[in-house]
């Protein structure tokens, strides 16, 4: 059975010591130790699980002679409170009849001036020499810790890559934002473009409508600025997808007109012009409006034929020619009861009158497009109209698409709109029931100019 002194001799070669790990290097110099093991614990950790292990083991697991429990208490005195030469006057006096007390103060005292770190090597030599359990203990002791440094690795991992995600998301998100803003940008820049060039058609339509009432001109020209400008870009956009598209069918329309012996001149020239004409044109500008039934009371009212029975089958074309006093035209119709097709379309060239004028084709001309063909809103071909009244000869006169013919409801709501002249010439204005085998429809219209 080991006595304090054997303790005291083990101490002053602790170094030599094992515990199934490397030795153990004190630098007494600077008070350190170099406590590298197969476990990677510090000399103090694994004194802190050797005292752990003993007040929880000791008289279950472990059972120790009376005097090794003196000389484990001893090397714990040491480490807590240094030698007891310099403790004693701290500690409250022994009773006369405190063996005990009195045999730890002796175990104690035989251990000199031995340093903290030689203390804690001699506890747990003599702890480890005397239960074989604790060896297993600070395996156990080790494992885990080696477990909670590899989650502790990935959840550092884990942070980082959610770390990451979130700046990757956030650049995202903020280019993203400056996109918008770049984009609302443009928008306002081309909204105000749009409303400084249409403010005074707007206005004085506004006017018209609502004379006296600011309030009203005001919500109608906002309205009438946003569908144009909505109207604008769906028309830019359909442009730039459908580019090559209507190139092909510009080509069809120019072999359609030019059938001489001087096709081939013709439709070079007639490509190249309506090609210029193309980039010239501004789109139009549609709106509607919920006062039908004080529109065509207006109208029924008004002089000239301003309320037309358009046929089953037929198609009935208004044709305005450009004033030389006007910049701008503007349309309104309604019908009862039934949808009619609309579409707008002009004609280059110099007018010979200033009087607008009606014309009905019936459903087995050219310009009647199959009834079929209305339905899946394919645009009704713009190679043949009914003649005017132009100076020039028609084959060589240019027909551009302003609005495509489809199907309105009109007979709900009142449609308006209005369109930039290009130049001098004529609008075509196309009512089609061609698509009505059985029904006739009674039209309402207006149009007129403005500065």
């Amino acid at each position: 059975m080991a006595t304090v002194s054997d303790t005291i001799q083990l101490t002053d070669k602790f170094y030599d010591l094992r515990l199934n790990l490397p030795p153990a290097t004190v630098q007494i110099d600077n008070e350190k130790i170099d406590d590298k093991n197969d476990y990677n614990l510090s000399l103090e950790e694994i004194y802190k699980l050797a005292l752990s292990f003993y007040k929880e083991k000791e008289g279950k697991a472990i059972h120790l002679s009376y005097e090794d429990k003196l000389s484990l208490v001893a090397f714990s005195q040491q480490v807590s409170h240094g030698p007891l030469s310099e403790a004693i006057t701290k500690l409250p006096p022994l009773g006369a009849l405190d063996v005990v007390g009195r045999d730890r103060r002796l175990a104690w005292q035989k251990l000199g001036k031995l340093d903290t770190n030689q203390a804690r090597a001699g506890f747990v030599e003599l702890l480890s020499r005397r239960c074989p359990l604790f060896t297993a203990f600070l395996e156990a002791h080790r494992m885990e810790k080696r477990e909670q440094e590899r989650l502790a690795k990935e959840e550092k991992k884990r942070k980082l890559i959610e770390q990451e995600e979130k700046l990757k998301k956030e650049a995202e998100e903020k280019l993203l934002q400056e996109q918008l803003q770049k984009e609302e940008a443009i928008k306002r820049q081309i909204q105000q473009a749009l409303n400084e060039q249409t403010y005074e058609q707007f206005r004085n339509y506004a006017e018209q409508q609502y004379p006296g009432d600011p309030e009203k001109q005001g919500s109608l020209i906002r309205q009438l600025q946003e569908q144009h400008y909505i109207q604008y870009m769906q028309q830019l956009q359909a442009a730039q997808r459908g580019e090559l598209i209507a190139n092909e069918n510009a080509e069809k329309n120019v072999e359609t007109l030019d059938q001489s012996q001087n096709s081939s001149f013709k439709e070079d020239i007639n490509s190249n012009t309506k090609g210029s004409l193309e980039e010239t044109l501004v789109p139009a500008s549609m709106w509607t409006r919920s006062d039908i039934q004080a529109f065509k009371q207006a109208i029924s009212q008004a002089e000239g034929d301003s309320v037309v029975r358009v046929g089953h089958g037929e198609t009935v074309t208004v044709r305005v020619p450009t004033h030389k006093e006007g910049a701008r035209i503007f349309w309104e119709f309604a019908t009862d009861y039934y949808d009619i097709g609309f579409g707008v379309y002009f004609e280059y060239g110099t007018p010979t009158t200033d009087q607008v004028s009606v014309h009905v084709s019936e459903s087995d001309d050219e310009d009647v497009q199959d009834a079929d063909d209305l339905e899946d809103d394919e645009v009704i071909n713009t190679s043949d109209f009914e003649a005017g009244s132009l100076s020039t000869d028609i084959s060589a006169k240019p027909i551009m698409e302003i609005v495509p013919v489809y199907r309105r409801d009109c007979q709900n709501e009142v449609y308006a709109g209005s369109h930039q002249y290009p130049g001098q010439g004529v609008y075509l204005l196309k009512f089609d029931n061609s698509y009505s085998l059985w029904r006739s429809k009674t039209l309402y219209y207006r149009v007129y100019y403005s500065q």
